[in-house]
């Protein structure tokens, strides 16, 4: 059982380290990425989940969230396949361009974190075990020119499609005998071939969510999959003790539910409310409730793999490994000045502000930024001059001494 007391403890031993990398050298770092489909932190908090439990007490646990601003640009269905893709991408709906289950026309040019591990590391592996095939095939983009024709070395996935070996029933228990496998074969693989990036997809939850809401029946599912989590997770220390890897491992789910446990899809506090358990000590972004949209850049850092200044600016999400300086920047217009704030974490600092007018980068381009002026991080807050400028629309963006931040404005019509 995961409890909100977790918190306060696992801060404390955040700032203790206060740095969160400085640790013995490995022969190798590894990710592993859970998902538990749609699990609410309520449900997950009050059932026994001894191995999430234990892997927690290892790093820590924190309530999270997704879904984009409420009410503004950014807004983002808190709907499976759109989960899945903000955590793969680091960004919302608006640029990665999923919007549901169907994935009609996903923007690869906001690259997966796959991606960018492939390119900047082609000889390391990767895979995939999912109870969904598309999963694999269109948010991860393989073997689409689109995406470079992006090859995952092991992977699991289609079983929901044999209707043979899994004849479909009213109760989705093929939908739990497929996670086992999946869940399973996983496991072994990371034991016996240990790719260096992996992605674990389990959906039962989410199918009894729909069927019984919060109830018993919900529960069980959610030990069973903990239970499956455990397997991977006994395999993980197992490499970790044997080989000298060094694993980050982090569990979450994709959407809370409304009321009653039945649905998601909207903007209810519930739905947008889920969370994040973690095997590494994490720094004090994890305790501030991060978002799903922070795994992309945490996992980056984690693996040191290069991203490009033009991508890096496009993320919506704040390391959770390294060192962080700033979030939540937030932008607005004020007759001819633009107006800026910011979560501080360091007091000392200084930031440099962007802005570019229009947006390229979808479209597979550069997009040309001009210098605004320097802000000191520390007063979390800062007013710039625009006058000069004649814009509808803008990208503001806040370079961090590492990383940055953005958020985009309108004028007002």
């Amino acid at each position: 059982m995961l409890f909100r007391k977790f918190v306060f403890t696992f801060f404390l031993v955040q700032l203790s380290f206060s740095g969160f990398t400085q640790q013995a050298e490995f022969d190798a770092k590894k990710v592993v990425l859970v998902i538990l489909d749609g699990i609410p932190a309520e449900i997950l908090e009050k059932t026994d989940s001894p191995n999430l439990d234990e892997i927690s007490r290892e790093g820590g646990y924190s309530r999270a969230w997704l879904g984009g601003e409420k009410g503004n640009y950014s807004e983002t269905p808190t709907i499976s396949a759109v989960g899945y893709n903000s955590m793969l991408t680091g960004t919302w709906s608006n640029k990665h361009n999923v919007k549901d289950n169907r994935i009609q026309f996903p923007n690869y040019n906001y690259w997966t974190v796959f991606r960018h591990f492939k390119e900047a590391y082609p000889h390391k592996k990767t895979a995939i075990y999912s109870t969904w095939l598309d999963n694999r095939t269109k948010l991860l983009g393989e073997n689409l020119p689109e995406t470079g024709f992006l090859q995952l070395d092991y992977h699991l996935d289609g079983l929901e499609l044999d209707t043979i070996q899994f004849p479909h029933d009213q109760e989705s228990q093929y939908i739990h005998e497929i996670d086992k496998l999946v869940a399973s074969y996983a496991a072994r693989d990371i034991l016996q071939k240990s790719p260096d990036l992996t992605w674990v997809y389990l959906q039962y939850t989410d199918d009894i969510g729909h069927k019984y809401g919060d109830s018993p029946q919900m529960e069980d599912a959610v030990k069973e999959a903990d239970r499956q989590v455990g397997e991977i997770w006994e395999a993980i220390k197992k490499r970790q003790e044997e080989f000298n890897e060094e694993y980050l491992l982090l569990v979450t789910t994709d959407h809370g539910r409304a009321t009653g446990g039945f649905h998601h899809g909207g903007q209810s506090d519930e739905e947008r409310s889920i969370w994040i358990v973690s095997n590494q000590t994490l720094n004090p972004r994890f305790k501030q409730y991060p978002a799903i949209v922070d795994i992309f850049p945490t996992v980056v850092s984690f693996l040191e793999i290069p991203i490009s200044k033009n991508h890096a600016m496009e993320l919506d999400g704040v390391d959770m490994w390294g060192k962080v300086y700033a979030s939540d920047l937030r932008a607005e217009l004020k007759d001819k000045r633009l107006l800026l704030t910011w979560e501080n974490y360091e007091k000392p600092g200084e930031g440099i502000v962007w802005i570019c007018f229009g947006n390229q980068f979808r479209y597979g381009k550069i997009d040309q930024y001009k210098y605004l002026g320097k802000v000191a991080l520390g007063e979390g807050k800062a007013e710039l001059n625009l006058d000069g400028y004649e814009f509808n629309n803008a990208k503001v963006v806040l370079e961090l001494p590492k990383g940055f931040l953005n958020y985009w404005i309108s004028r007002p019509q």
